[in-house]
């Protein structure tokens, strides 16, 4: 009998996702990783994920289908990989997207490590997407429900990751799960998804960062393309490529936030239209596909929420050239630039 850790982070998908593994027969462990405090970064626990309160649910479904669960402390390797990252990037003057990172390095590492050392086969998460196994080669697809598709931020999985994971919900949408969940009497089959970074406090990650750094980040000025000073920002650290709101600045036109100067701690503002780009250049790249050695026609996502556009992508060294039929908006260092040829992802990495 196959055996499969479930990681369950207490929300309906990844409780459906233990119930599917158990019908299909495998032999199951149900596993939430501990990632955080939540007293410690002062998070309210119903809008985030792996909260003492999703714990107990993670426990009473796993209870309920008569699978031995257990919480895995990872603290120090979230605090390490994804929130010094997370801190570091926008110090840097990017926009980081630590879901990447904690599947790379928690999900997909850690617990997989951990699950080699219990000999089990799979990693099963609630994933909204699909693995095929295509001309001797694993491949991951985009899930049925598009409008919950998470291929983008799962572009890092190896294959020997994707040899040995299960993505249960790939071929079911958001309410066929929530359904199965409310027919099988789980106690959070109708509990919201978690929204926002989970150990962020509402969202307002400038606050967090100055708490987790202890310290606070100078002012300095908004400048337009020309360096004409234009007004007084509040850290650099509080904004990010493509803002307009927030910007406490009154020009009698609308501006937007289109590129910063770490060096003169400047943060530079232009119109909408200066906002398109025709192209990128990203780096720490996984390829999923084979690494191409010639242009690939395909299309790109450089945001999570955003469709993808068509573009041709080539190799430069280690890294990869990204350039769009039409100009993209808001085009981000720090976030990711995935490529996908129809509902296969062919690989992402990191817009520099």
């Amino acid at each position: 009998m196959k055996k499969a850790i479930i990681a369950m982070s207490g929300g309906v998908d990844s409780s459906v996702s233990a119930l599917l593994m158990k019908e299909q027969g495998y032999e199951c462990i149900g596993a939430t990783m501990k990632l955080y405090d939540n007293e410690d970064i002062g998070v309210c626990s119903d809008k985030t994920c792996c909260s003492l309160d999703d714990i107990e649910d993670a426990r009473a479904v796993a209870t309920k289908l008569g699978m031995p669960y257990y919480v895995f402390n990872f603290k120090d390797e979230f605090n390490e990989k994804v929130i010094k990252k997370f801190v570091a990037t926008y110090e840097n003057g990017g926009t980081p997207n630590p879901c990447i990172d904690c599947n790379r390095h928690l999900k997909f590492e850690k617990l997989m490590r951990r699950m080699q050392e219990l000999k089990f086969d799979f990693v099963v998460t609630g994933h909204y997407a699909d693995i095929e196994y295509v001309n001797g080669r694993y491949m991951l697809k985009k899930g049925k429900d598009l409008s919950k598709d998470q291929s983008y931020v799962l572009y890092s999985l190896t294959q020997y990751q994707l040899q040995h994971t299960i993505f249960p919900l790939g071929k079911y949408s958001k309410e066929d799960i929530r359904k199965i969940a409310e027919e099988n009497g789980f106690i959070n089959a109708h509990k919201r998804d978690s929204q926002d970074i989970c150990f962020v406090p509402d969202g307002d990650y400038s606050a967090f960062i100055e708490h987790y750094k202890g310290c606070s980040y100078p002012k300095g000025n908004f400048v337009d393309k020309q360096g004409n000073v234009l007004g007084e920002h509040q850290g650099i650290i509080k904004y990010t490529i493509g803002q307009r709101k927030g910007l406490n600045i009154a020009l009698g036109h609308p501006v937007y936030v289109i590129d910063k100067n770490l060096n003169e701690n400047t943060v530079i503002l232009g119109s909408n239209e200066d906002l398109n780009k025709t192209s990128l250049i990203a780096d720490d790249f996984n390829w999923i596909a084979q690494k191409p050695t010639d242009r690939i026609n395909c299309c790109a996502k450089t945001r999570y929420n955003m469709k993808e556009v068509p573009c041709t992508a080539y190799c430069e060294g280690d890294r990869v050239v990204v350039e769009f039929e039409n100009p993209v908006r808001a085009i981000t260092p720090g976030q990711a630039v995935v490529l996908y040829d129809g509902d296969y992802v062919l690989g992402g990495g990191t817009i520099i």
